[in-house]
Order: C-alpha cells, then sequence, then structure tokens
C-alpha cells in the first residue's frame, strides 16, 4: 500500500476530524485492539484534535500533531503504524515468518501460507485462532520487532490445513514510504 508514496502526490488533503466522529473512530479502535482506554490516552490524549490525511486508492491516514498514529483502507479496520506497533507491540495479534520470508516482506510482498506454517514460522494455537479479515503484527524469525502491519486473508486454522496461497495481505511494512515519514 506504502511501497511508493509521496506526499506530494500521493496526498488529497488533511481535514481536522470532528469529535462526534473521534468518539466513534476511538470506540472503534478499542473495539478492534488489545489495548486499555488509558493506552490509548496516551497515545491519542482526548484534548488532542485527530487529523484525517486523504490519500490515493482511498486510504486515510490519522495523526496527532503531525504524527501518524493509524491508518485504515476504505470503511475497514483501523491499523496503527508500525512505530505505534513498535511502541506498544501488545496491541494486534501476532503471526511470524521464517527467515526465508523477511526479504519477500521487505520487499513489499504478501506472506504466502508456508511461510507462517514451516519451522521458524508462527500462528496462534487452535483456542486462540484468528479469524480471515483479523489485522495482525508480522513479527519475522529472529527479529524483537514487528516488521510489518497486515490483515490475515484466511483464518489461522485454515492456514495450516491450506498451507498455499496469501495467507496475510501486507498493509505497512519496514522500509515502505511510510516508515520513513515521521510526520505528514
Amino acid at each position: 500500500m506504502f511501497k511508493k508514496f509521496s506526499p506530494s502526490t500521493d496526498i488529497a488533503g488533511h481535514t481536522p476530524v470532528k469529535t462526534s466522529v473521534q468518539r466513534s473512530i476511538r470506540a472503534a479502535v478499542l473495539s478492534q485492539w488489545k489495548i486499555e482506554s488509558e493506552t490509548l490516552e496516551a497515545i491519542w490524549p482526548k484534548k488532542e484534535g485527530l487529523v484525517l490525511v486523504k490519500c490515493r486508492e482511498h486510504v486515510s491516514i490519522y495523526t496527532v500533531h503531525g504524527e501518524p498514529i493509524f491508518l485504515q483502507h476504505f470503511d475497514g479496520p483501523f491499523f496503527p503504524t508500525l512505530r505505534l506497533l513498535h511502541k506498544y507491540p501488545y496491541i494486534l495479534p501476532m503471526v511470524k515468518v521464517d527467515r526465508g520470508a523477511i526479504r519477500f516482506l521487505l520487499a513489499g510482498a504478501h506472506m504466502m501460507c508456508p511461510g507462517l506454517t514451516s519451522a521458524g514460522g508462527y500462528l496462534p494455537p487452535a483456542e486462540a485462532a484468528l479469524p480471515a479479515g483479523t489485522p495482525v503484527a508480522i513479527h519475522a524469525e529472529g527479529k524483537e520487532h514487528a516488521v510489518g502491519v497486515g490483515i490475515t486473508k484466511l483464518g489461522t486454522e485454515e492456514m495450516k490445513k491450506v498451507n498455499k496461497g496469501v495467507a496475510v495481505e501486507t498493509t505497512t511494512y519496514l522500509g515502505d514510504d511510510l516508515w520513513v515519514l515521521k510526520a505528514l
């Protein structure tokens, strides 16, 4: 999504978000992420205004003081930026890819089932299975922090059974143009 992203050409405009809309966004983020309201308050204080940055391909980036904190594609789920995920690594469920998939992830590719089901990969156990359409933090074998954020295209149990095709569609990853931008 942000492989070739340039603020000068890809941003349509900046718009302050109304207080009533901010309340609904806050409620949606609290329901989608594993986050407490105190933590969200530290990330995005209630007194601070949220600014919507509209981008090409129906991508919305929400900023506080110019710093991107989360994004949304169409009316889909909210994704934290990778910088925010590094500060609060527990807010999204985790999947892990093996060493062989790292170079493809850092090139912007979607994650395939074999990279998650192999010996170096990790998927949640059956009792904590994730359904399709869940935002996840993508970790890499041997790395401490998340290297990407994506959305599951299959449920985790289905990934284990099928073991081929796209498992996680990558939204943003380490080194893409959104990662490079510290402020918008």
